[in-house]
């Protein structure tokens, strides 16, 4: 092979590049035989086919892999860590072969060139991006192939493991159970081809890729914008995109390797055995009003009065609708008179401007709106409705080195930016003597 590309030529091909399954498993029989010859033998290969396929794993990724030595073919410190990745990749496709039996009425599925790594990438990326958009023509304009293309590749998946991937609905092509166990796999293995490359990068002193994050709410209004803002001035390389909804849509994603970490509230260890939480700070509800309302003025407000307001708050059965009803059935009191619902942060804050309607809501979510003044958080603690936020990952995850920052930088600057809820409490209370 030539020399190592030079650094503004590896950022490129690390940008572009993805290197394909089948490469992959060739340099895993050299990894493992420690030789072109006995990895052909053991793959029914020609030595020259797989010394191919690890000549373009070099040249693609810009690095040597291998020491050629008289003995055999060593591991460099770049292979090393492709190799940690490439058998994460080939765990994932045994596991789909052992889930795909798990769903078919024999119990077994066939040997396919697929649970083998021995596949074309096209065909892999084409099935995976059917059972998201369930219509072959936007798969096809999304890949830049023809729809009889994608076709073929759905085909030659089903005819190979001899299971049914897909059927035919109003909806679209949707997959069938057998077709989701397989995407799952296929998709957690794509995102270890894709950590693969940003590993190697960072080796040679590239932080670059793609790093995605879940957004709850408790996260999204100081911490995450400012640990990205961060991150990226120092990695300008780096790339983050976030995900926002519910922590069930979240985690599916996350299993899904779609995502690299959730960041928000924390649901408890029973919650999954296969997702792990790292908790970083406490938060609670505090109920919060415009400065102009009548209660702003108050030094206490029994909590007998909260039966007298109108309030915007979340939609029935969310996370906080259902803790702040549980805080008020065990004062004794009624349910909330909602007059508003929503859970967008924009039009909460309109109308709690524009209105004398109160929410109950993380006093962290609206904190510029209580540092400025505009909104006021009211004497009333809500200690119940305690819960903690942290990072959530998949306990058998390896991030990225884009990922490892981010969180870093997440955990560094939680203690200033998440600190205790009586740190909004104290600054409210100067301007309510004040009056």
């Amino acid at each position: 092979m030539g020399g190592r590309l030079p650094p503004s030529r590896l950022a490129a091909a690390v940008k572009e590049m993805q290197p394909e399954l089948r490469h992959l498993r060739a340099f895993l029989a050299v990894a493992d035989q420690g030789s072109a010859n006995r990895a052909g033998a053991a793959l029914f290969r020609a030595p020259s086919a797989v010394s191919r396929s690890i000549h373009r794993l070099e040249h693609e990724l810009g690095v040597e892999l291998f020491e050629r030595r008289a003995r055999g073919m060593l591991l460099t410190e770049c292979g090393r860590a492709l190799l940690v990745r490439a058998q994460r990749v080939y765990a994932e496709m045994q596991r789909a072969r052992t889930d795909l039996a798990a769903l078919v009425e024999k119990g077994s599925v066939r040997n396919a060139a697929i649970f083998g790594m021995l596949t074309h990438e096209r065909r892999v990326r084409a099935f995976v991006a059917l059972t998201e958009q369930h219509h072959m023509p936007s798969v096809a304009e999304s890949l830049g192939i023809t729809q009889p293309a994608v076709s073929i590749a759905v085909r030659h998946l089903e005819d190979s493991i001899g299971v049914a991937l897909f059927e035919r609905t109003a909806r679209g092509m949707m997959p069938t159970p057998a077709g989701a166990a397989l995407a799952l796999r296929l998709k957690r293995a794509l995102a270890e081809i894709r950590h693969a490359v940003a590993d190697i990068a960072s080796l040679r002193g590239i932080t670059q890729g793609t790093v995605m994050v879940g957004a709850l709410p408790l996260g999204r209004t100081r911490l995450l914008p400012e640990s990205i803002a961060g991150v990226v001035a120092r990695y300008p390389g780096l790339h983050i995109a976030t995900m926002e909804g519910s922590f069930e849509a979240l985690a599916a994603s996350l299993r899904a390797g779609d995502l690299d970490f959730i960041l928000g509230a924390l649901r408890p260890a029973e919650y999954a055995s296969d997702l792990r939480g790292e908790p970083l700070a406490e938060d609670e509800l505090g109920i919060v009003c415009r400065q102009a309302h009548p209660w702003a003025k108050r030094m206490r407000i029994p909590p007998r009065d909260l039966a007298l307001a109108r309030w915007v708050l979340p939609r029935a059965r969310t996370p906080t609708r259902m803790r702040f009803e549980s805080a008020l059935t065990m004062r004794g009191l009624p349910s909330p008179n909602v007059v508003v619902e929503t859970s967008d942060l924009a039009v909460l804050r309109g109308v709690l401007l524009n209105s004398d309607l109160l929410t109950a809501i993380s006093p962290r979510q609206l904190s510029y709106e209580l540092g400025a003044g505009l909104l006021t958080l009211l004497p009333i603690p809500l200690r119940d409705t305690r819960r903690v936020i942290g990072i959530t990952r998949r306990a058998d995850t390896l991030a990225s080195p884009g990922a490892t920052l981010l969180m870093e930088e997440i955990v560094r600057r939680c203690p200033a930016l998440l600190g205790p809820i009586e740190q909004h409490r104290k600054r409210a209370a100067p301007s309510r003597r004040a009056r």
